[in-house]
């Protein structure tokens, strides 16, 4: 999503392009899901690609529906398309009923490009399936009924405190010695700041390197969160902060 407009087949790096170039000031995009974890192409996009800021975040309960032509049949379809993740989070609805999965790059393309084809099935929401006049014949198929997505909502400007505010920081440390990243997390437990995640993927510059992302409590214009920044710029050989916005 761009902006207040759904965009049908935009790319999570495609949203976030459009924010960088200032064609739209927000873009929407999931960072995490409760079934399949962190969105990968999220994080990478904002560790490596983008230097934008997370203004704020939405967590939105996920309704995975099987999006069919309408009068087709479930024993007609022989082939489902939909994003990885949407794919990834009905794995059990798949399997039981021997359809072959297809990935798309998102959602609604899967639902436009079924358009006319008796045999094959979209995974998607509701406004998928009316924007192109389809119709859903099984809902809520996702494998786990308390599926959520946390969409974060970036710009290239910063949220202002309100009090009630979490900051997301992404760093990496010199070498992987023991203690390397409990020496960087203790700074956390001395200054009294709660972690409300924490997560790894590869730097991509090469095996046993890892980029670490954290959530903690406080906006970084407070002194304390501020104190903490530069401890842990003075620890690693990069940080970065991808924002402080409003806890959902």
């Amino acid at each position: 999503m761009v902006g207040d407009e759904l965009v049908p087949y935009c790319t999570i790096p495609a949203v976030m392009e459009s924010v960088n170039n200032g064609e739209t000031s927000f873009g929407i995009i999931p960072i995490e899901n409760s079934i399949e974890g962190p969105v990968g192409i999220t994080l990478d996009s904002l560790a490596h690609k983008f230097d934008l800021k997370i203004y704020k975040e939405i967590i939105i309960p996920i309704n995975q529906n099987l999006i069919v032509n309408p009068g087709t049949k479930m024993e007609d379809i022989e082939d489902v398309y939909s994003h990885a993740q949407a794919i990834a989070q009905c794995q059990e609805f798949i399997r039981e009923n021997k359809i072959q999965p297809h990935y798309s790059v998102s959602t609604a393309r899967a639902s436009k490009d079924i358009i006319g084809y008796g045999n094959k099935a979209a995974i998607g929401n509701k406004v998928a399936a009316e924007l192109y006049g389809l119709e859903i014949l099984k809902p809520n198929i996702q494998d786990v009924d308390n599926n959520e997505t946390r969409f974060v909502v970036v710009s290239k400007n910063d949220h202002e405190p309100t009090g009630n505010d979490k900051t997301s920081i992404i760093f990496s440390i010199y070498e992987d010695k023991p203690g390397g990243l409990y020496d960087i997390l203790g700074i956390f437990q001395k200054n009294n700041i709660n972690l409300t995640k924490i997560e790894s993927r590869p730097s991509k510059k090469g095996l046993g390197k890892y980029l670490f992302f954290v959530d903690f409590n406080g906006h970084k214009n407070d002194e304390v969160v501020q104190n903490i920044l530069d401890e842990i710029g003075e620890k690693t050989y990069f940080l970065k902060v991808l924002g402080s916005y409003p806890e959902f």
